[in-house]
Formats: C-alpha cells, sequence, structure tokens
C-alpha cells in the first residue's frame, strides 16, 4: 500500500496537480486499501475535520490577515526607513538593513513569502542603484526571508505545534534565538560582501533623521512588542496574539496612518480567505493522509528501513534535519509538516528529545527547504515579483545555504541556542 500511495502522489505532482490534490488522492486510495467501501469515505471526512479543529489554528488566518494589512499599508515602509536611518550608512550598510527588516517583518507576518514581497519589493531596487549585483540582492533576500519562518509568529510552527500537540508559546520564544543568530551572520556576511566588492556606503543620516524614522516607526514596533511580550508576560495565548495584531493593524493602517480605506477591506478579505482556505485544505488532509499512514503503520517500516532506532539523539536529529531540507527542496512547506512530523514521532518520543528543539530544528530546515532549488517556495515567489529567470534568482543562493545550515547544525550541538529562552521564559 505505502508503494503505490507514494506513487501516486509522484505521478500527479509530475502531471502538474497542485499539491492538495495529490494529497487527497492518495488519502482516498489508501481509505480504499483499509476499507475496501467506499461507503465509509464518511470516516475520512471525520480525520479531515478532525485535523482543522484545533482552536489554535485560528491563529493562521488572523497572523495572514495582519500581515496582509501592513504589507498594503504603511507599516513595513516605516519599519524599513527606521532601519535605513540608523546602518544604511555602514559598510553594506543596505543589505543589513535589508536583512533587519526581513527580521522585523517576520516578527509580524510569520511567512517567508510575504516577507519576500514586503520587504524586496521597495528594497530590490535600492540594492541595485547602490552597486549591489542583482543575484545578491535576490538571495539574500529570499534567504533573509527564512528568519520570518523563525520568529515568531511563525506559521509553520503553529502547524508544527498542532499535530505534535507542542506548546506553541513555547515553540514562539524558542525561534527568537536561532532567528537573531541568523539575522547576525546575514549581516555579517552582506558586510564582507560589501567590502569585497567595493560597494560605495549611503550617506549618513543626521540624528534629526533618526529620530523622525523612529518616531513614524514607534506605532509598527508594537506589532513584535504585542506578539512576544504578551505570550512571555502570559497576558495572552498565541492565539489571542493573533486576534489583537489584527485590530492593532486595522487600527494602524485605516484609523492612524489612514492608508488605507473601506473599498480596501474587500479586496485584503478576500486575498486573505483564498489563502486561509487553501491553508486549510492541505490541513485537513495532512491530518487524514497521517491518519491513514500511521494506521498502516508505514512510519515504522521506514525509520526501521532507516535504521534510526539505532541512533542516539543527535542522530535521529540530523535524520530529521535532511528529510526535512530535502522535502522542502520539492513541496510546499506545510505539506512536508504535515507528512513527516507523523513520521518521526514515534522515534522523537522513544530517544526522549525535546518537541520544542526537534520543532525549533524543523521550522528552520523546512524555512532553508523553501530557498533551495530545485522547487523552492520562496524562488518561485521571487520569481513572480521580481520578474526575473529561475537561474539568475538561484545564482547567489549558495553562500546563504550555508550559513543556514551552519545554524542547523549548530542547534543539533548547542540546544541552548533554542531553549535558553524557552527555559528563561517557562521554566
Amino acid at each position: 500500500m505505502a508503494t503505490t500511495i507514494f506513487l501516486i502522489m509522484i505521478v500527479l505532482l509530475l502531471l502538474g496537480f497542485p499539491m492538495m490534490i495529490p494529497l487527497l488522492v492518495a488519502t482516498f486510495v489508501g481509505f480504499l486499501f483499509m476499507f475496501g467501501d467506499i461507503g465509509r469515505m464518511d470516516f475520512m471526512v471525520q480525520q479531515m475535520l478532525a485535523g482543522i479543529r484545533p482552536a489554535s489554528l485560528i491563529a493562521v488566518p488572523m497572523f495572514i490577515l495582519a500581515a496582509d494589512i501592513m504589507t498594503r499599508g504603511q507599516s513595513a515602509t516605516r519599519l524599513i526607513d527606521m532601519v535605513m536611518a540608523f546602518i544604511g550608512h555602514v559598510k553594506g550598510g543596505l543589505a543589513v538593513s535589508t536583512v533587519t527588516a526581513c527580521t522585523l517583518f517576520g516578527a509580524v507576518s510569520g511567512s517567508t513569502q510575504a516577507t519576500v514581497v514586503a520587504v524586496g519589493s521597495p528594497l530590490r531596487p535600492r540594492m541595485l542603484k547602490a552597486g549591489y549585483k542583482d543575484s545578491f540582492v535576490m538571495a539574500l533576500i529570499i534567504n533573509a526571508s527564512d528568519i520570518a519562518f523563525l520568529i515568531p509568529p511563525s506559521i509553520g510552527m503553529i502547524i508544527y505545534g498542532v499535530i505534535s500537540s507542542t506548546s506553541i508559546s513555547e515553540l514562539f520564544i524558542a525561534g527568537i534565538g536561532p532567528g537573531l543568530l541568523l539575522m547576525v551572520l546575514f549581516s555579517v556576511y552582506s558586510m564582507i560582501y560589501a567590502s569585497v566588492m567595493g560597494v560605495p556606503t549611503e550617506p549618513k543620516a543626521s540624528w534629526a533623521e533618526r529620530g523622525e524614522a523612529v518616531k513614524q516607526a514607534i506605532w509598527p514596533l508594537g506589532f513584535p512588542l504585542i506578539i512576544v511580550g504578551g505570550i512571555y508576560g502570559g497576558i495572552f495565548s498565541p492565539t489571542e496574539a493573533a486576534a489583537v495584531c489584527v485590530l492593532y493593524a486595522i487600527i494602524l493602517e485605516f484609523i492612524v496612518f489612514r492608508s488605507l480605506n473601506f473599498p480596501d477591506i474587500y479586496r485584503i478579505a478576500k486575498s486573505t480567505g483564498l489563502i486561509t482556505a487553501v491553508v486549510f485544505i492541505l490541513v485537513a488532509a495532512g491530518a487524514a493522509f497521517a491518519w491513514v499512514i500511521s494506521f498502516a503503520q508505514i512510519p515504522q517500516e521506514i525509520l526501521a528501513a532507516v535504521g534510526i532506532a539505532d541512533m542516539g539523539p543527535k542522530g535521529v536529529l540530523a535524520v530529521i534535519s535532511i528529510a526535512f531540507f530535502i522535502g522542502c527542496m520539492f513541496v510546499d512547506p506545510i505539506v512536508v509538516i504535515l507528512v513527516l512530523v507523523p513520521i518521526f514521532a514515534p522515534v522523537v518520543n522513544a530517544v526522549g528529545l525535546d518537541p520544542v528543539l526537534v520543532g525549533t530544528i524543523i521550522t528552520l530546515q523546512v524555512a532553508i527547504g523553501s530557498a533551495t532549488p530545485p522547487f523552492g517556495c520562496d524562488i518561485f515567489t521571487a520569481i513572480a515579483i521580481f520578474k526575473r529567470p529561475y537561474i539568475e534568482v538561484i545564482r547567489g543562493i549558495f553562500p546563504f545555504t550555508v550559513i543556514l545550515l551552519t545554524v542547523s547544525v549548530a542547534l543539533i550541538y548547542f540546544p541552548q541556542i533554542a531553549l535558553f529562552l524557552r527555559d528563561l521564559a517557562f521554566r
């Protein structure tokens, strides 16, 4: 049965069907194998509904909506201008500002693709004008957007937390350390690149200009304070933080900044609804698929073939990292989380790994795979936004991938990079 299911998925993917179709068809075939009666398909529907029933998933459309409002309004631009005012004049300052802007916007959107759009659209032309090569610019934006998957709120962490029954609050806090480490390493590499390539610096902003930039960005800076401060302080849960973020975004863009008006509500709601529908269909199909493979004991067969049962914690983490990294090079990140987390869950529990550490490593690997050829989803987002051919978009990716994989290895051997803040907040 396992061979048939996975062959169906591969064939349908090669034929060009969107990922939800292979997932649903493979699940349907799996139920037929097990029950042999199409009349029992009501149980498949029950499993799908169970997959989207957890209340924690309410946070997903809310964070998507808040990010959409910010992207269409002024918040993202104001954050970028503030960062530029302080570090735009140093060597590689524009590139460092791009990395920092991706981190700040990631603390609002939780989406790598939203970050590529929000940060890449205004900053890519400025970097090209400043003398950076386009291959470096696009690679920097694509890979710095990975930080958005680690810095809370992370949609990937929400999905992982729901599937694995892991505290989403703890996952959010654990993602901050690796996210900030990546920001520092990307910034250092950008400064080295600018020095080697002789990229000129930007004019230094006066303290009056910096003060004005901070003044303009004060309101948008409230987003990370609401999310991290509210959860860290025990004021509200991640789901409640998402609701507060939506309200805050509406107040900012519609009332304070007046950058959006009533007709924009329909377009924003429609966009959020479409994205949410796709996400929830994938989650529902993934839940039913996970039940099928678990019932058929496919995870046990795969893990036995790999020999993972004889490995220690570090070996298990290495196998998990490789599996998720490769998976996201070909398939949507949410689907990879939905399919692979149930496969590895038994061995994670058996070797006594911290599920928060596992979730952080998985989230990082998913983000790396999303920006890695051949089919990383962020690459195709960049192609659509920047209107450049595939080869040009991926040309400068390699150095950033090395940095990302280095952080992955560091997390395996030095787990406190992720767990220090978690332990400080919740232990």
